[in-house]
């Protein structure tokens, strides 16, 4: 990287498309502040001088303020920031309980909201515009019959509307706010899928890498003047049936 070394800020980070997202973004020369719940216990994200890791629930709005408040003391500056912890399963809309409900809004919603907020307040103080990326879900815009996640994409397609919003609010700042879309993807939270199920589940019949998921992400931080977009990484199932 030519130029001050840029931080980017990424949530739901200890595994999985987090855990690639903090790599991505290392190769790239940038400083990283990584948090999950148990960040300090990942087995694929260690600690050093070009990566700080925050433990904590990021429905918290204690925990968002800590990790901003390292991105600052450890790197000086926000210039990226990518939601991507969630929560996600799936079963019949009578069933999913209270918990539930309250689970899938404290973490995709409260977890998107106070961070994002005191991101884009840094953003805006630096006046040199900036990236914010959330991972949403291509099931939002295109139900699937056989997996019933009405709750969980309440959340997440108010992520797309929320993401939409932002864009226009903060463009004349060169606040760019865009999403990734990813349909099924082999990662942890899949481990117990059979095979067969998560290829039913593209129109490609294979499942998304994580890595192609960081490429979405990286697209999007560089791309200086795309903002309010959704970009889909589901192999087609956003715009169709198979």
């Amino acid at each position: 990287m030519s130029g001050p070394r840029k931080t980017a800020i990424v949530t739901g980070a200890s595994q999985g498309i987090g855990a690639g997202v903090v790599k991505g973004f290392v190769e790239r020369g940038f400083n990283v502040v990584a948090n999950s719940r148990k960040m300090t216990q990942s087995t694929e994200v260690a600690a050093s001088d070009r990566v700080a890791l925050v433990d904590g629930h990021i429905a918290d709005p204690a925990t968002a303020a800590t990790i901003v408040e390292t991105a600052l003391a450890r790197f000086q500056s926000i210039d990226v920031l990518v939601n991507n912890a969630g929560i996600f399963f799936s079963k019949p809309f009578t069933d999913y309980s209270a918990e539930d409900i309250k689970s899938h809004v404290s973490t995709n919603v409260e977890g998107f909201l106070y961070v994002t907020q005191l991101a884009i307040k840094q953003m805006l103080t630096q006046t040199s515009g900036g990236s914010i990326v959330t991972i949403t879900a291509a099931l939002a815009r295109n139900p699937i019959l056989g997996v019933p996640a009405a709750v969980p994409m309440i959340t997440k397609g108010g992520l797309e509307t929320v993401t939409q919003h932002l864009a226009m609010e903060y463009a004349k700042q060169g606040i760019r706010v865009n999403a990734v879309a990813p349909g099924v993807v082999e990662t942890p939270l899949h481990r117990e899928t059979p095979r067969d199920v998560m290829e039913s589940l593209s129109p490609m019949g294979r499942p998304s890498t994580v890595q192609e998921i960081v490429d979405a992400v990286m697209y999007l931080t560089d791309a200086a003047t795309v903002t309010g977009h959704i970009l889909y990484v589901d192999g087609g199932a956003h715009f169709g049936r198979w």
